[in-house]
């Protein structure tokens, strides 16, 4: 199973995502670390584990107030060993050599619709793919989600109103993407609490998950990654 720690970031600090509802989001302060500084974050992360991908969420620039580029590019900058799993929204192909080699765009489904969904085809599905989902409706243009060819390998099924929750992740509909597209790699993102749920998505056909919340208010822990990558709990 593999733990990729995500940050929300607005107005340059790391806000506490709340079931979707983004106005709300406010600087976090948490037990793992209780400043909202990117850098203090990331560090903070890092003494949990030896995490070698983050995701971030642009929430600026995701709902198009501003975004937050320059941070960001420092953030790349100084932490070379990470890859970032980045999304800002509608993204605009920029050609590789023109980006740090430790960046991965995110594309959300929120961000796209039938009008500028061929601009996906321009990364020749060299991105991660979002499948973002609020209160059982799928957000975005249908045809992300019924084509598969629109699809890369890695695509995060996003239930935007379990972040931040004690919900539980939507196991069925994760199990549901796993089972009719084997051939894909699905991530969880929402509503994951502790280590049983990673267990039970494991279980579920899923190997990859986003989680914030339950890693800052430590309800999961070292030990419980550690014994994860090393299958010493059931698969």
């Amino acid at each position: 199973m593999k733990i990729i720690p995500v940050i929300d970031l607005k107005d340059g600090l790391v806000v506490l995502a709340q079931r979707g509802n983004r106005d709300d989001y406010q600087p976090i302060s948490s037990p793992l670390c209780q400043s909202a500084d990117i850098y203090q974050v990331i560090k903070a992360f890092l003494k949990i584990y030896s995490f070698d991908t983050l995701y971030i969420a642009d929430l600026n620039a995701i709902t198009g107030q501003g975004n937050n580029d320059e941070l960001l590019k420092r953030v790349l900058t100084d932490f070379t060993e990470i890859t970032f799993w980045i999304d800002r929204g509608y993204q605009l192909f920029k050609y590789p050599s023109k980006l740090p080699n430790n960046y991965l765009p995110v594309l959300g489904s929120e961000s796209y619709q039938d009008d500028n969904i061929l601009d996906i085809q321009e990364y020749k599905k060299n991105f991660i793919l979002s499948l973002d989902f609020a209160n059982s409706c799928a957000l975005g243009t249908k045809t992300l989600f019924s084509n598969p060819c629109y699809w890369p390998d890695n695509i995060i099924v996003m239930t935007l109103e379990r972040v931040g929750s004690y919900d539980g992740p939507d196991l069925q509909k994760l199990h549901d993407f796993s089972s009719r597209y084997p051939d894909k790699q699905f991530i969880a993102a929402g509503g994951i609490r502790n280590a049983e749920d990673l267990v039970a998505l494991k279980t579920s056909g899923i190997h990859q998950a986003l989680i914030a919340s339950a890693l800052h208010f430590g309800n999961i822990s070292s030990d419980d990654i550690s014994k994860l990558q090393t299958k010493k709990y059931p698969a």
